[in-house]
């Protein structure tokens, strides 16, 4: 056997990134057997909307709270918990590859703990830009809002490095202009949720932390990027 070619590629990936993964699959892989009838018999087709009913977000919490002043716990966690619920098999799995690919990236560079901040913290805001937009009725579910925390704190990386060069760093906005623009697009033509504003809450939130998180601050990661 040629040298390397015994070489999985998934140990190149760091664990920490695996660590939101997990649970999302794991999940969804209890749900689709669920679905189907291969497990929990006629009570497992059921599963999904239990999940939902139990973990997804609905939009309304963020206004009842502010209104009676009570945080209560069971609501306060569905800002992260609808993080690990989807709407489908394929919905789970683009999250996990979307998550897996830009993972990698932005956790070569920032420690276990601020990866996994990132991925949070640009869920919870998310989550919380949507609810705090007027008349929203439709739930919130599934982990894109925090998987575009991650495209933020690869955007900030590229935008660093740009300058790095005396590039025009405006060009490192591109991957998510793209996204958010498709997905607006289609919002305009077809209607329904305005879901890519959690989307795009989380962005925000993965680029603006990593200005706080990353090693050692901004002059650190351009120290490290001048070695790459």
């Amino acid at each position: 056997m040629r040298e390397g070619y015994d070489v999985s590629p998934f140990n190149e990936i760091p664990p920490v990134v695996w660590v939101p993964i997990l649970p999302i699959l794991a999940m969804e892989i209890v749900l689709s057997l669920g679905g189907i009838g291969a497990a929990g018999g006629a009570t497992g087709i059921g599963w999904r909307q239990e999940a939902f009913t139990r973990f997804a977000l609905n939009p309304a919490i963020l206004s009842d709270m502010m209104a009676t002043g009570r945080w209560n716990l069971d609501y306060a966690i569905r800002f992260v918990t609808y993080i690990f619920v989807h709407g489908s098999f394929l919905h789970a799995v683009m999250v996990s590859v979307f998550t897996l690919a830009l993972g990698k990236f932005v956790a070569e560079i920032f420690r276990p703990w601020a990866f996994l901040l990132i991925f949070l913290i640009s869920g919870v805001f998310g989550a919380v830009v949507y609810s705090a937009l007027p008349g929203q009725t439709v739930w919130l579910y599934g982990g894109y809002p925090a998987a575009y925390g991650l495209i933020g704190a690869f955007t900030f990386i590229v935008w660093a490095r740009l300058g790095l060069v005396h590039a025009n760093r405006n060009r490192a906005f591109a991957m998510v202009g793209i996204l958010l623009g498709f997905q607006i697009v289609l919002w305009v033509i077809f209607g329904g949720s305005l879901s890519w504003v959690a989307d795009l809450g989380g962005f925000l939130a993965g680029f603006l932390l990593s200005f706080v998180v990353v090693p050692g601050g901004p002059s650190h990661i351009l120290a490290r990027l001048r070695g790459r």
